[in-house]
């Protein structure tokens, strides 16, 4: 299947997704997002009482349920300490590589709605000024955040609402390059819900169905490693589509779809992976397999919460995790293809 042109859909959504800032535990307004964008569509959906969204869409054998998951949420930071001169020391909220953020713009949202701008910075920023700038170490010990208030102590920030516990959410930079790369933060994993909902608008828009009926979720916990603990018990299979890495020994670069045949977890279904592979093979779909050691899902959770049922993992390279990552269209549109080819829409 071209997705061509759906490529104009699937950069409105992924702007749309990926600038509403949404944390792991700060989830709730990227999780609406996504529901009116299914709602919109005219699918139905339901919530998890801890926070998953469910998007439930019928296929041609109604008798037979497969799920298929991505992550809403993201990396982040929350409000550790107040120094007595006004800075915000900071905790990771997943694990965000500190290194790649000095210097990154910020929100700090406080719990009576309002929301402060500010840079995260070195506790010595200034090369003029510090002997260590450029060796200081980058971490959650030697950096703080630089509200954009006039602020001069504790008491100043506390005025402001800001307090202990309050989620920091840096820019995520989003760009689609003229040549066809999406750079941005949080491609893991709103890539992959960009792609799902793209998807679900052209079974839609071309009246296609899938084989079975299917339960798309968005899971709202998966970087803090218990995001896939809700899925239904009733579910044939299941389908996580996260992101591929990029580097080292490995073979999946920026223009193809990975196919993971195990990660940290150990193995994923190998009677699924092997359809996936052929799928990629039968239809032209840019795909390759590849081991993942220092990674790990949904589909580890679900397990260990008792999922009785096969799973697997695909998803586009994404270069830089956990960083200032980077994919293309390639491998996004190669991703859409092999989801729609696993669900057999006709």
């Amino acid at each position: 299947m071209d997705f061509q042109h759906m490529i104009p859909c699937l950069k409105e959504t992924a702007h749309a997704i990926l600038g509403v800032d949404s944390p792991t535990g700060f989830t709730a307004r990227a999780v609406e997002t996504a529901e009116q964008m299914a709602r919109a569509m005219g699918y139905e959906t339901r919530r998890s009482k801890k926070g998953n969204l469910t998007i439930l869409v019928e296929g041609r054998d109604q008798t037979r349920t497969v799920g298929i998951c991505a992550h809403v949420d993201t990396l982040g930071l929350m409000v550790r300490a107040i120094t007595p001169a006004g800075e915000l020391m900071f905790t990771k909220v997943g694990g965000a590589v500190l290194p790649s953020l000095h210097g990154e713009y910020c929100k700090i949202y406080t719990r009576d709605g309002r929301i402060y701008t500010g840079t995260i910075l070195s506790l010595s920023p200034a090369a003029h000024v510090f002997d260590d700038a450029r060796t200081r170490p980058q971490d959650e010990q030697n950096m703080y955040v630089r509200v954009d208030e006039k602020v001069h102590s504790a008491e100043d920030v506390r005025a402001l609402g800001i307090e202990v516990g309050d989620y920091i959410c840096y820019d995520p930079k989003t760009v689609f390059t003229d040549s066809g790369f999406l750079k941005s933060r949080f491609i893991d994993d709103k890539g992959s819900v960009s792609i799902l909902l793209t998807l679900l608008r052209w079974m839609k828009e071309s009246g296609k169905r899938p084989r079975c009926n299917v339960e798309v979720t968005f899971t709202v916990y998966e970087e803090l490693g218990h995001g896939g603990a809700t899925f239904s018990p009733d579910l044939e299979e299941l389908l996580a589509v996260d992101m591929g890495c990029v580097g080292a020994d490995l073979n999946c670069d920026e223009y193809h779809v990975s196919i993971c045949a195990a990660d940290s977890s150990g193995p994923f279904d190998y009677g699924m992976v092997s359809r996936l592979v052929s799928l990629a093979k039968e239809n032209g779909i840019p795909a390759v397999l590849d081991v993942y050691p220092h990674y790990s899902s949904d589909v580890a959770v679900a397990w260990k919460s008792g999922l009785d049922a096969p799973a697997a993992l695909i998803g586009p390279g994404v270069q830089a995790s956990h960083g200032m990552e980077r994919t293309h269209l390639e491998a996004m549109l190669g991703t859409m293809a092999l989801v729609e080819r696993y669900l057999d829409c006709q």
